[in-house]
């Protein structure tokens, strides 16, 4: 079925079955209205929500298909299940998703879609609560980023109903459709939907759907009650939620030097190794695992391999960023303090300027970072532990353009971004950008000292491969 098509009343959502000349209220349907697909099953869905479009026999568009929804379940915790749907084969393998909302989302504000090798994408749940909460509807804020060349963005906003607690199923019906014209049920993985219509005479468009052991039971009784109401029992709702691109500027040349990871080393000035990350998720782990940041516990004669160091993971704790800001998530086994406090596992915190974090919670101090400075583009952890003051490490989220107002946030430091897939210096006082690459004029640049050098590698000091690290992890002092 497809909606009313007349251009003289967009607003008309009335469903019309193929063929018809007119929808329900008498609009006239123009002769080249599409056809719907005769039957896709993978489309279809749950009583749609009235602003949803068509599902039509089209060339495919980026959507999500949003399911598993229980607008019944007022208060409690929900899980959406998120699916993406007719993205444009040149986006990246990994599209990072964004979501912002006043209802509680767990699990964090970052997420991603990873496309496997089929070229399907994996879905996204997304947990949620609105106990504690007014009833009425909630906005879920989502962007969408392919990290392509160049750079692609959606975003969509999905509409979230939080009802009264004494609400009745016929309430949060009528909330969600405009008209009881207007019904579709999808049954599907052995669930059981049913749907009870009393006609009165009139005309109702119904489209039902049951597949892999689903049951739509259908009971149209046009003698029991004239009244033209609908009674529908669900036990979730889904729908499709178009994504809109944004018009993102033209990319410049590429970058000579492309890289997501990198340091820089100076023998003078306060920092010697300045180690940079342009990474969607950050790890911080001990030096011989599997982390992007290696970490290990020093003493006043340098670096220790066995020992404290033996009580950081192999991954510790993820650094990302989220709508709000940058955050930490402690996924390890022994913990992590902030300040002096240890938030639980799998709980990001937003981090600001002056933060303390202690690695690990089991015995504070074996390795001590500080927040030197949050910018919207990047983070700055200074470490102050035994024998590493030297050291800080530079987080910045990739492709994304430093704020005006941050020339001047980063005492001490340089004012660094990543874009078009390497890293660039920026200029505090008139914004130019100048690309990093080995054999780099650092003394040219504002804020450097002279001998700096540039390396596309976090710790240009290693040599080999991680597993041999052990017997040499002294040349990370």
């Amino acid at each position: 079925m497809n909606r009313c098509s007349n251009p003289e009343h967009p607003h008309c959502t009335v469903w019309v079955m193929p063929g018809d000349a007119a929808c329900a209220h008498g609009h006239a349907q123009p002769a080249d209205a599409p056809q719907a697909a005769p039957a896709m099953d993978t489309e279809a869905t749950l009583p749609a929500m009235p602003a949803s479009a068509p599902i039509l026999a089209t060339s495919p568009r980026p959507h999500l298909h949003v399911s598993g929804f229980d607008p019944r379940a007022a208060g409690g915790r929900q899980v959406l299940k998120l699916e993406l749907r007719g993205m444009p084969p040149d986006c990246a393998p990994q599209v990072t998703l964004l979501a912002a909302s006043r209802l509680r989302l767990e699990g964090g504000e970052r997420h991603a879609f990873t496309r496997t090798l089929r070229g399907e994408w994996l879905p996204v749940f997304l947990e949620f609560s609105s106990r504690g909460l007014e009833h009425g509807q909630y906005r879920i804020e989502l962007e969408l980023h392919s990290r392509t060349q160049p750079a692609r963005s959606w975003v969509a906003t999905l509409l979230i109903l939080a009802p009264r607690a004494d609400a009745s199923l016929r309430d949060i019906h009528q909330t969600f459709l405009a008209t009881h014209k207007n019904v579709r049920v999808h049954a599907d993985d052995a669930s059981i939907a049913r749907v009870k219509a009393h006609t009165g005479g009139g005309r109702v468009d119904i489209d039902v759907k049951a597949s892999n052991a689903g049951i739509a039971h259908l009971n149209l009784d046009a003698l029991d009650a004239p009244g033209g109401k609908i009674d529908l029992g669900f036990s979730s709702i889904a729908w499709d939620e178009d994504l809109l691109e944004l018009d993102l500027p033209a990319e410049a040349a590429a970058h000579p030097c492309p890289a997501s990871t990198a340091c820089i080393v100076s023998e003078g000035g306060q920092v010697r190794h300045l180690r940079l990350f342009a990474l969607d998720e950050c790890v911080l782990g001990r030096f011989d695992g599997e982390g992007d940041v290696l970490l290990a516990h020093h003493d006043a004669a340098g670096p220790v391999a066995e020992g404290l160091t033996r009580r950081l993971s192999a991954r510790h704790a993820i650094i990302r960023r989220g709508r709000e800001g940058f955050e930490i998530e402690d996924v390890s086994r022994y913990g992590l303090l902030i300040e002096g406090v240890w938030p639980g596992k799998h709980k990001p915190v937003r981090l600001h300027p002056g933060m303390r974090i202690e690695l690990t919670a089991s015995i504070p101090g074996i390795v001590l970072l500080e927040v030197a400075a949050v910018l919207p583009h990047a983070l700055v952890l200074q470490r102050l532990d035994a024998g590493t003051a030297h050291e800080a490490l530079y987080i910045i989220d990739p492709e994304r353009a430093p704020a005006a107002a941050a020339r001047a946030s980063v005492p001490g430091l340089p004012l660094l971004c990543h874009r078009n897939g390497g890293f660039w210096h920026v200029d505090a006082a008139t914004g130019e950008q100048t690309p990093l690459a080995p054999g780099a004029a650092f003394h040219r640049l504002a804020g450097w000292p002279r001998g700096a050098a540039f390396t596309a590698r976090a710790y240009p000091e290693l040599r080999g491969e991680r597993a041999a690290l052990a017997g040499d992890i002294s040349r990370l002092s």
